[in-house]
């Protein structure tokens, strides 16, 4: 049995990150009735980009995989691969290796699902890393309605969010409304990890 080494596995499982990826955003393209150039419009992603994702032969950013989400009217958990709601019984249980993962090639930003079943209510909870000196730049808006809080696990978060800018330390929280376009950063020398809670009105 030969063994892969980190640099060879940790290509094999990037390389099935974006193969899921693609597969859902050509997946939710087809039921939603639109053709490349519709959707290349719809999330100014060209359509030579979003080929490559639906392909698997391009890992997108954060910032082009939101684009794409909303463009779709889906979550971006809905791309990742978010576990099914469950149908029946009283706790559901996601084991930590079992998290879909969400990992941005070119700053190493990590967006892990922790909630067990995200469809089962209007709220799903989040984990974010966010590397030393990393930005998500701007996010698109969320639909009206859309509600996110966090608290800081470790490190400082600065959130840009309606022309303001907050810094937050561990420990702290904050409420914003994600009906406007706003986004995160480290700005320090040392990683960042919080905890987000994104609630939908329907």
């Amino acid at each position: 049995m030969v063994e892969q080494d980190g640099n060879t596995a940790g290509q094999q499982q990037g390389d099935d990150l974006a193969g899921a990826f693609g597969g859902n955003v050509r997946r939710h393209r087809e039921e939603a009735g639109l053709t490349l150039e519709q959707l290349s419009t719809r999330s100014s992603v060209s359509r030579a980009m979003l080929s490559k994702v639906e392909r698997g032969e391009k890992s997108p950013t954060i910032g082009v995989a939101s684009r794409i989400a909303h463009a779709l009217e889906v979550s971006l958990s809905d791309l990742i691969g978010a576990p099914a709601a469950a149908t029946s019984g009283v706790a559901i249980v996601m084991r930590k290796n079992d998290r879909p993962v969400f990992r941005d090639p070119e700053t190493g930003f990590e967006r892990h699902i922790v909630s067990a079943a995200p469809g089962a209510g209007r709220a799903e909870m989040v984990v974010h890393y966010l590397p030393a000196q990393v930005s998500t730049g701007l996010l698109p808006a969320y639909p009206p309605g859309t509600e996110k809080q966090l608290v800081v696990l470790e490190g400082t978060l600065t959130v840009a969010v309606g022309g303001i800018s907050e810094t937050l330390n561990a420990g702290d929280s904050l409420f914003l409304r994600a009906d406007a376009d706003h986004g995160f950063a480290n700005r320090t020398n040392a990683p960042c990890e919080y905890i987000m809670v994104i609630s939908r009105s329907t």
